[in-house]
């Protein structure tokens, strides 16, 4: 049974950035946001195994599974190659997210965070493409795919030796379409190549296509001030064919609103849409600012406890503000008193080595101790 996109929504609901209140998943919230989504008639929930520290899967089922009927939406978990150490381990952790989602079947399961070297060799290794299939003809998945972060060129390879593969997840938008290390464009048309659908994460690259600075967002109001800068983005991805889902991981009931507004009455962009979209382009690409879009995968496994993203915010605003000393500064040292200081980095790598963005953080972090501490 291949991927149908005619009955998937262009909207997917990410949740991965949930809203929090005292340290934990905001429930009522969720809930309230759920149902203004599926009341719109969109239905595609994307979590993983790791977000939220393990509990975004509980939170689809209290949310979602619990209040719904289960013919009614689509759920997407993860297989996080990092927590597989042996055949078993692939179903123990498929058995946790079954409980934890309070589901006996995913209707969309991915190898999280494909990409060359460690994780992709974890998942041959371990034989995680054949046990995939094999839970498929249990009818415990109903579609399965993969999320990619990796080349053009292994993403050729994987295709052409798993052709079961019936879905592909991929980090595209305006910004990274040219990205020689993200290659958003590259992997798009591959896959597009291969009549492949694909789910896309990232539009709006962690929020920082959704509030930009002040001249970026200017451009855009010029052409229409009605719109929100979050619009231009998904818009951006929803005129490209093949894609089935766009997901948006929305933390607040604004987020959820402006996106339904956008997908609900769908218009693609113009071709005078497509130049104002590539002339916020290039002058962001004359902006040097770290491209890091807060997924904060670096942070959980990081032995001097620096919240890099954070830091790395601090940091972005020094470079674009480098006259302004007061504010890069004070946001710094207000998150240094209850973690680690960029100074603190022993080097290790374990922060590079599950960064989807593939940044340099050691040297950044050397910068940013150099301009911060």
């Amino acid at each position: 049974m291949s991927v149908d996109e005619s009955k998937m929504p262009k909207l997917g609901f990410g949740l991965m950035r949930l809203p929090q209140k005292d340290g934990e998943i905001d429930m009522a919230r969720v809930c309230d946001m759920v149902d203004a989504y599926m009341e719109n008639g969109m239905n595609y929930f994307d979590t993983a195994y790791v977000y939220h520290g393990g509990m975004s899967e509980v939170a689809a089922r209290e949310a979602v599974v619990k209040r719904y009927p289960r013919d009614s939406f689509y759920l997407a978990t993860k297989l996080p190659a990092w927590e597989v150490h042996s055949l078993e381990d692939r179903d123990k952790v498929f058995n946790i997210q079954c409980e934890r989602a309070g589901v006996d079947y995913f209707d969309f399961y991915l190898l999280h965070s494909v990409e060359d070297g460690g994780n992709y060799d974890k998942y041959e290794q371990y034989d995680c493409f054949n046990w995939a299939m094999e839970k498929k003809k249990q009818g415990k998945i109903k579609h399965f795919g993969f999320s990619f972060h990796g080349t053009p060129a292994l993403l050729e390879q994987i295709l052409e030796k798993h052709p079961e593969v019936e879905f592909v997840q991929i980090q595209l938008n305006y910004v990274d379409w040219d990205n020689p290390i993200v290659h958003s464009g590259k992997l798009y048309e591959i896959l597009k190549k291969r009549n492949i659908p694909m789910i896309v994460m990232e539009p709006v690259k962690g929020g920082m296509l959704a509030k930009m600075e002040d001249e970026l967002e200017a451009v855009f109001m010029a052409e229409n001030p009605e719109a929100s800068v979050a619009s231009w983005a998904l818009r951006f991805v929803g005129s490209l064919d093949g894609v089935a889902t766009i997901l948006s991981g929305m933390s607040t009931e604004e987020q959820m609103q402006d996106n339904i507004a956008t997908f609900k009455n769908f218009v693609p962009l113009s071709e005078k849409e497509q130049a104002v979209v590539a002339k916020v382009v290039e002058k962001m690409h004359s902006m040097p600012l770290i491209p890091c879009t807060s997924c904060r995968y670096c942070v959980d496994g990081c032995p001097s406890g620096i919240l890099i993203p954070d830091v790395f915010r601090a940091l972005n605003t020094k470079r674009r503000y480098p006259e302004n000393d007061n504010r890069p500064h004070f946001f710094y040292n207000g998150l240094v008193d209850r973690s680690g200081r960029a100074k603190d980095c022993i080097g290790c790598g374990q922060c590079e080595s599950v960064c989807p963005q593939h940044l340099q953080i050691i040297e950044l972090l050397k910068e940013a101790s150099e301009k911060l501490d």
